[in-house]
């Protein structure tokens, strides 16, 4: 991916929704709700508070992050989807593993 972020923006590959619930009911297409969760393939380097301060970026490229259902914009690159975020959008970080 070619895309660099600027400032407090992340680039994040959404993670598709499970396609059955947890008792093995299979959804339909129109059942499913949006994703939130995704992995940040990019991130600026943060954003400068207002005395000039850089404030770092709270997440990494690899880490798997939940973020707010409708925020972010949708973009393709090389036929795959992203969603480019602000930092203020990202909800928490999941444990790796």
């Amino acid at each position: 991916m070619k895309l660099v972020p600027l400032e407090d923006r992340v680039v994040v590959q959404v993670m598709e929704q499970e396609e059955k619930t947890q008792s093995g009911i299979v959804l339909p297409d129109t059942a499913k709700e949006k994703p939130t969760k995704g992995k940040v393939m990019a991130a600026g380097a943060g954003r400068y508070d207002d005395n000039g301060k850089l404030i770092p970026m709270p997440v990494t490229e690899g880490d798997i992050v939940v973020f707010a259902k409708y925020a972010g914009t949708e973009l393709k690159l090389d036929g795959e989807e992203y969603l480019v975020l602000r930092a203020s959008d990202l909800i928490g970080i999941l444990p790796k593993g």
